[in-house]
């Protein structure tokens, strides 16, 4: 299990070759974020007397009411608006680093294709805050399309390949490394480095901002009629599985990885709701990690086929991402919109 002990020269040693440069980076966006924040007051008063009257929700660009009743993803009724952003985080997800810390908490774990036919998480945090989270590892360039569906979001990572770092920089994201936010970190003692970082949440977000900053475009609700009974489905990258199994007691998908039943540090076990196994198009970047092998680019715009699991039935859908900026919308061959169930949602993304 981890424990408290902070951050040391020699353990931060470990992830020197994605956090080169940083600093320089994270000075020249303090001071750009200073001088767009002089900009927005400035904005704000200009604009102030010439809003519309009456209380209309306007549109933030993703479909999502800005009123304080907006849509509640989770629940399909209404809630108080988001109080902050969500926390993403990048989980490590090699043998090493498991059992992993705090990822059954997330509200949505994506998983996704790195170098070497590895697989590694984002975990998304909206409703509630675990204690500590990790093992974190570094960004890649397909994270910052895909957290564009999210406003302004908090992003922790260890740090990223050299090259990638400028355009984490530009990014409309907050970011979040040990580089910028080192009080938020420590290294545990039951893991070698640099499967051994770990993050304090409450440190970075101090609130849960709610279901409604699930900008997602994700339907909570009855499942549709049809599908096909399905007791167990398993995704394949080319050095990693992930399995998933049927709990009718449960009413629960049990996530199972490389074969071996996945629970965290406190011998909990994995279970969402809902797994969507998303087919996208996988292409090479044109990043390198230290070995030279490629990191692999995950294209979450666009349109495919997919599987929806839920209730122990699998629904064949259409998912369909517009734009960036957009969330993601998953439909039968009819055009009917597809509810998830109301509880934690896995989307593995498999290669079309």
């Amino acid at each position: 299990m981890a424990t408290n002990e902070p951050i040391s020269a020699q353990s931060m040693a470990q992830d020197l070759v994605d956090t080169v440069g940083m600093e320089q980076r994270a000075r020249m966006r303090r001071r750009t974020t200073t001088a767009a924040l002089l900009a927005v007051a400035l904005t704000g008063s200009l604009v102030a007397g010439c809003s519309s009257g009456g209380g209309a929700p306007s549109d933030d660009g993703r479909g999502q009411p800005t009123s304080p009743a907006a849509s509640t993803p989770s629940t399909g009724g209404t809630s108080a608006a988001p109080t902050g952003p969500v926390l993403a985080v990048k989980i490590d997800n090699v043998a090493a680093a498991r059992p992993q810390t705090g990822i059954d908490a997330a509200d949505i774990v994506y998983a996704e294709q790195v170098e070497g036919g590895l697989s590694r998480l984002m975990a998304v945090f909206a409703t509630k805050l675990p204690k500590a989270v990790g093992p974190v590892r570094s960004a890649r360039e397909s994270d910052l399309e895909l957290l564009r569906q999210f406003d302004d979001p908090t992003l922790a990572f260890s740090g990223a390949q050299r090259k990638l770092l400028p355009l984490i920089a530009d990014a409309p994201l907050r970011e979040a490394s040990p580089t910028q936010d080192g009080g938020a970190y420590y290294r545990g003692t039951t893991k070698a480095a640099p499967h051994n970082l770990y993050l304090r949440p409450k440190q970075l977000v101090h609130s849960a901002p709610g279901a409604a900053a699930l900008t997602t475009g994700f339907r909570y609700g009855a499942a549709p009629a049809g599908g096909t009974p399905e007791s167990t489905r398993t995704v394949r990258y080319p050095a990693a599985r992930f399995t998933f199994n049927w709990s009718a007691e449960r009413g629960r998908w049990l996530v199972s990885m490389d074969g071996t039943p996945t629970v965290t540090t406190d011998g909990a076990r994995v279970a969402p709701a809902t797994v969507v196994v998303q087919y996208v198009k996988v292409s090479k970047s044109r990043y390198h990690d230290v070995l030279g092998n490629n990191s692999p680019y995950t294209q979450t715009v666009g349109s495919g086929r997919a599987q929806v699991l839920r209730d122990g039935r699998e629904f064949d859908v259409k998912w369909q991402r517009s734009s960036a900026a957009g969330g993601t919308s998953f439909t039968l061959a009819d055009g009917t919109p597809v509810n998830f169930a109301k509880g934690q949602v896995w989307v593995v993304f498999a290669k079309a």
